[in-house]
C-alpha cells in the first residue's frame, strides 16, 4: 500500500481514516477538498484542480481522501489500494452532525481556503441520497481497478479492526 484512495459518503470518516493511515504507514495524506477550495466557499477552476491532482498522482506515495467522481478514472490508474467506506446513510449523517457540532464556524485544515463548518440542508440531502446515487458506480470502479487491492469497510468497527491489522 503506497498509493491509496479513501472513498465513501461524506460523514463516513474518510478524512479521519486517511489521517490514521498516514500516521501508521508514514505516507502523506492529500485531501481533495484542500485542492478544490481556495477562498470562502470558492473553488479553483477544474483546470487548476486537475493540475494540482496530477502533481499529487505523480508522487511515489500518497493517501488521497475524497470522492470527486469526475476524477476517479484518472486516480484509479495510479492507485494500488482503494478503501471504500460503504456505510449506511444513518452512520454518515451521524458523522456529519458530529463534525458540524465540533467545528461549527471554524474552517477545518482538510478543507482548504476559508470554508467554515456550517449546517447545510442540501448537504444533508446529498448524504441521504449518496448510496442510491453512487454505490453501484463505486463498486464498478473497484471492479475495473483489477490492479488495485480493494478494501470495503461497512462501519466504524470494521475500520478500526482494519487499522489494527496494519503494521
Amino acid at each position: 500500500m503506497e498509493r491509496i484512495l479513501v472513498i465513501g459518503c461524506p460523514g463516513s470518516g474518510k478524512t479521519r481514516l486517511a489521517k490514521l493511515l498516514a500516521e501508521k504507514l508514514q505516507i502523506p495524506v492529500v485531501h481533495l477538498d484542500n485542492l478544490w477550495w481556495t477562498g470562502t466557499w470558492e473553488n479553483v477552476s477544474r483546470e487548476e484542480f486537475d493540475a494540482r491532482l496530477e502533481e499529487v498522482l505523480e508522487g511515489d506515495r500518497w493517501i488521497i481522501d475524497g470522492n470527486f467522481s469526475r476524477t476517479m478514472p484518472l486516480r484509479l490508474q495510479y492507485c494500488d489500494t482503494i478503501i471504500y467506506l460503504d456505510y449506511s446513510r444513518w452512520q454518515c449523517l451521524a458523522g456529519m452532525a458530529q463534525r458540524v457540532i465540533a467545528n461549527y464556524g471554524k474552517s477545518r485544515p482538510d478543507m482548504g481556503g476559508n470554508c467554515p463548518e456550517r449546517f447545510d440542508p442540501e448537504f444533508v440531502k446529498f448524504i441521504w441520497n449518496f448510496n442510491r446515487n453512487n454505490r453501484n458506480m463505486n463498486y464498478t470502479w473497484i471492479a475495473q481497478a483489477r490492479h488495485a487491492k480493494a478494501v470495503v469497510l461497512k462501519n466504524r468497527k470494521e475500520a478500526k479492526a482494519f487499522l489494527e491489522t496494519l503494521k
